[in-house]
């Protein structure tokens, strides 16, 4: 069974009497009344990190990918809560110490503080990381409107690429094994961009599961498509090295997740403002597509203006 198809058939009722739970179909709880803003998320060892060989990257990854959430709603994280699941094999004295290290760094880059959480043993390791903000407003999902453009902020598909690296399913050279492997562990956060993406965007998620597939679930409820140009899909220099000698084609990188990018849409209008914030805050800012009618199927298009047939739109959880 789909995640989404689980949570549509057995708790989306159970929610229909509290108008902050946003029907089960965002990233979020929000109470306006008392500004409160709440993600939850769960990553277990072998599904969303491969091991836990260092537990410090792992922290950091799963730290940033739950602040994220947040993040992209235009709120900015202050507090986080964390529960861990584990045994003697993963909470050793050198882990542990690794894992409050990597917290700390992590508390002081985002000005986020630590609130509590709980321990457990489990032969399975696996963390819980609950992120907490305040706002009077939010950026929500299924708002696009007819002809909004698309954007993506930073680059898609190192993270990706690291994450064949670890799996020793791409050999590269010392220095992009290095650049990759970080930017799988260390996504680049868009913190900066949290206040302005209130006064321009429409809708917003962040990219974790992949381009397209988190682009259908911010449109899920409308009746709307999309029309996306490959050619404008931002990507960095290293992976463009390995498109060029053909190692990977940028279609299987640019829709794999992990990025933690924020995807928006925006009025036409607000394209000049767009370009103006990305000047002056220093941070990419991409148009990538349009929302379109849902007469028109969604569609990618290529750099020869064909249309792309794609395979995998990305992650999903199945039970």
């Amino acid at each position: 069974m789909h995640e989404f198809e689980l949570i549509n058939r057995y708790f989306s009722k159970l929610s229909n009497y509290n108008k902050s739970s946003l029907k089960l179909n965002d990233d979020v709880f929000f109470d306006k009344s008392k500004r409160l803003v709440i993600s939850i998320d769960t990553y277990v060892e072998g599904v969303h990190f491969i091991n836990f060989q260092n537990p410090d990257l792992v922290l950091k990854k799963i730290i940033r990918s739950s602040i994220s959430d947040l993040i992209c709603k235009g709120v900015r994280p202050k507090y986080y809560f964390i529960s861990g699941s584990g045994n003697k094999k993963s909470f050793t004295k050198k882990n542990l110490e690794m894992i409050s290290k990597a917290l700390h760094y992590e508390q002081k880059k985002y000005s986020i503080y630590l609130c509590g959480g709980d321990t457990t043993f489990s032969k399975k390791l696996s963390f819980t990381i609950t992120s907490v903000g305040f706002s009077d407003k939010i950026v929500f999902r299924n708002k696009a409107k007819l002809n909004d453009d698309i954007y993506v902020t930073g680059n898609l598909g190192d993270s990706f690429i690291g994450l064949k690296v670890l799996q020793k399913k791409i050999n590269l050279n010392r220095n992009l094994t290095r650049y990759f492997r970080n930017k799988y562990f260390h996504p680049n956060l868009q913190i900066n961009f949290t206040k302005k993406l209130l006064s321009i965007a429409n809708t917003s998620i962040d990219i974790s599961d992949g381009l397209i597939a988190d682009l259908e679930k911010l449109i899920n409820n409308q009746k709307l498509s999309y029309k996306l140009y490959l050619n404008k899909i931002p990507i960095s220099k290293n992976l463009n090295k390995l498109i060029n000698l053909k190692i990977i084609k940028k279609i299987k990188t640019v829709t794999r997740g992990d990025d933690y990018q924020i995807l928006f849409t925006a009025l036409p209008s607000k394209s000049r403002i767009i370009s103006k914030i990305s000047k002056s805050l220093g941070i990419r800012i991409s148009k990538i597509g349009k929302i379109c009618n849902h007469n028109q199927k969604s569609q990618i298009i290529n750099e020869k203006n064909k249309k792309i047939a794609l395979k995998n739109k990305g992650y999903f959880h199945r039970f």
